[in-house]
């Protein structure tokens, strides 16, 4: 597959990070490849924490032309300046969120392996729509999106689709055909190589 018809990257943060050196990978690993969008995503709750760690990373991100989305924290949008939302709830309240965002707003969903919730997402505004997981992880309740729900989706739907969770090379191949976006998170942030993890799951893509 040329490089024009290759999936774009989307990466997710850890959910557990030092503020103090994790910017600096992060800048490695944008630095390394071509990288769409970067996701916000904090186990932390603390409101004050997750505004620091998107104001340090929005200036890393769009230092770089990379749009920075926040996970679930709508008002902080516009308050940091971010780029847009990544709702991880099916997209519910998506028409609201768009209301008060504007149009230019990025605003994701996650349906984990819903094509219900991925279609009511699409038609409620939403610029992209998340499925997963893909492989086999501790997390959810053992449901994964399956190569058909992308494959219908790309030829039915006009939104953009974005494959994420527990990817592996193998999985990587075989959906590059069919989906918009990889997102990646832990395939790269478990390596200490961070930007060397991120090119070869680039490469398995064909």
């Amino acid at each position: 597959m040329a490089d024009a018809d290759r999936p774009q990257i989307y990466l997710i943060t850890p959910p557990v990070f030092d503020l103090d050196t994790f910017p600096d990978r992060l800048a490695a690993v944008l630095d390394a490849a071509e990288v769409a969008c970067v996701r916000l995503t904090m186990a932390n709750r603390e409101e004050d924490d997750i505004a620091r760690a998107a104001d340090t990373l929005r200036m890393v991100a769009h230092a770089r032309d990379v749009a920075l989305v926040i996970d679930r924290h709508v008002q902080m949008v516009d308050r940091l300046g971010l780029d847009g939302v990544h709702l991880p709830d099916g997209g519910r309240n998506t028409r609201k969120h768009r209301k008060d965002l504007g149009p230019d707003a990025i605003i994701g969903a996650f349906c984990g392996a819903s094509r219900h919730d991925g279609i009511n997402a699409a038609e409620a505004g939403a610029d992209y729509v998340s499925f997963g997981p893909i492989g086999l992880t501790a997390l959810g309740d053992g449901t994964r999106a399956e190569f058909e729900l992308f494959q219908w989706w790309s030829e039915m739907i006009e939104v953009p689709v974005v494959a994420e969770g527990a990817l592996s090379p193998e999985l990587i191949a075989a959906l590059a055909p069919v989906t918009d976006f990889f997102a990646f998170g832990e395939e790269v942030w478990r390596h200490d190589d961070a930007p060397a993890a991120l090119r070869a799951l680039i490469a398995a893509m064909g």
